[in-house]
């Protein structure tokens, strides 16, 4: 039986979307209207906060998972940062989507995380940190065709 441990990882990918980048913050920045995360059922808010750092949200996912994230780090038009305290199989979870121009119409948004599990397997932990790629890939796939169709 393989044993278990604590295990650290970082997840990023990154997309560039035809749009202007105030258009893509005005999408992203409703943290509760996450129409373009796979897989999510629905999202409210749990603090009087709607934008900005102490904002939460409870996220709810087709598959019944329930996540609480706070936002602990913004700034208009290039990048929130958010932790999750509650829903993941990790002890600390700390991410940041940022917008990066490239030209008038062009910006890349790059979706960035660091990651430390519960105690888990090495296969486990791989599997994991798989998903949460794939999560990402897809749904940076999703926010780019919302914003360009």
């Amino acid at each position: 039986m393989e044993p278990k441990f604590f295990h650290s990882g970082i997840v990023k990918k990154a997309v560039i979307i035809k749009a202007p980048m105030g258009k893509i913050w005005e999408k992203i920045s409703k943290i509760a209207e996450l129409s373009w995360l796979v897989g999510v059922k629905k999202t409210i808010f749990k603090s009087k906060t709607k934008q900005g750092v102490d904002t939460i949200r409870k996220i709810t996912f087709d598959d019944g998972n329930i996540i609480e994230e706070h936002i602990v780090g913004w700034k208009k038009e290039r990048y929130f940062s958010y932790i999750a305290t509650s829903g993941l199989p990790l002890r600390a979870y700390h991410a940041t989507i940022s917008l990066k121009p490239l030209s008038k119409m062009t910006c890349q948004v790059t979706w960035q995380s660091y990651l430390n599990s519960e105690e888990m397997t090495k296969k486990q932990f791989s599997e994991f940190l798989h998903f949460m790629n794939s999560f990402y890939n897809d749904s940076l796939r999703n926010l780019k065709y919302s914003l360009e169709h």
